[in-house]
């Protein structure tokens, strides 16, 4: 398997994870902000905008565009990691923003 393949793949995969979390299970993700981060409603939204918008960029050719997006992914998962230290959540709900930190690096390092 080549790197532009392997590359798509990771690419296809974080932006597919991220839609689906933040379209597909956003009522989760309301609850989630309310209940238990009691972060603001304009919070949510900038986060989930933001989120998408970087996925959006990691489907572009442009590979600095795609770098953009990738370290404003790694930004915003660092965040979640660090929320779910505040909050005291158990490793488990913290590990798929540590993945997506994982791939996201994989990724600058396999864009050069």
């Amino acid at each position: 398997m080549t790197i532009e393949i392997i590359t798509t793949i990771l690419k296809t995969a974080i932006a597919s994870a991220l839609f689906f979390v933040w379209v597909v299970r956003y009522k989760n993700i309301v609850k989630e902000f309310k209940e238990d981060f009691k972060y603001p409603t304009w919070l949510r939204d900038l986060t989930g905008i933001t989120k998408l918008t970087c996925a959006a960029l990691l489907l572009y050719p442009n590979q600095e565009l795609q770098n953009i997006g990738l370290m404003g992914i790694i930004t915003l998962m660092v965040f979640a990691v660090l929320t779910h230290i505040r909050i005291k959540n158990n490793f488990r709900k913290t590990i798929p923003s540590v993945a997506l930190i994982s791939l996201c690096l994989a990724l600058l390092f396999l864009n050069g």
